[in-house]
């Protein structure tokens, strides 16, 4: 029997990054989000560049690749470059370009608790709860506190309880 590859989806969790370098952290909170939210699918959004960070280390086919392997005993799990076909790697940007192919589905943007700092200085901001649910993940030295979270509804905002795990991309490199 074939794989429908359209299938539509009614619940994705998006989550995106540099993923430089991809490690458990990324799928621990993914299998947590597709459990606590009951997630058909979630999306593994390669990014060309953090605009808030340096140049990542790895190329981006490097990134790419670690992230499939990473991921590659998990059907619910995808991994996915988008910057060159909606020409931006803004979360704004990429959040709608989901959105319009999934017209039905209700998306819901994850995120960890260290990118609640500089939210209110991403493009598009307090439009991103208009198109997806912002799910926080909490992470060591990082609270749930931010000027997002005070200028956001709280209907806008999951944040969810779980394990920290203990482990970064900018962690790992420390050790290259």
């Amino acid at each position: 029997m074939k794989k429908n590859r359209n299938k539509s989806y009614t619940k994705i969790g998006i989550l995106g990054g540099t993923f430089d370098p991809p490690h458990a952290g990324h799928l621990y909170i993914s299998k947590i989000a597709l459990k606590k939210l009951k997630l058909e699918k979630i999306l593994w959004i390669i990014t060309k560049k953090n605009p808030f960070k340096k140049k990542p280390r790895l190329n981006k086919k490097i990134r790419i690749n670690l992230s499939k392997k990473l991921t590659k005993n998990f059907n619910k799990i995808s991994v996915n470059y988008y910057d060159d076909k909606i020409k931006s790697s803004n979360s704004f940007n990429l959040i709608s370009y989901i959105k319009n192919k999934n017209k039905k589905a209700k998306i819901f943007f994850i995120i960890g608790a260290d990118n609640l700092k500089k939210f209110h200085k991403w493009k598009n901001w307090k439009k991103i709860p208009e198109l997806a649910k912002i799910v926080v993940f909490p992470r060591t030295g990082y609270s749930f506190s931010s000027v997002m979270a005070k200028k956001l509804s709280k209907k806008d905002i999951i944040y969810i309880k779980s394990k920290k795990i203990n482990i970064s991309s900018s962690l790992i490199r420390k050790f290259w």
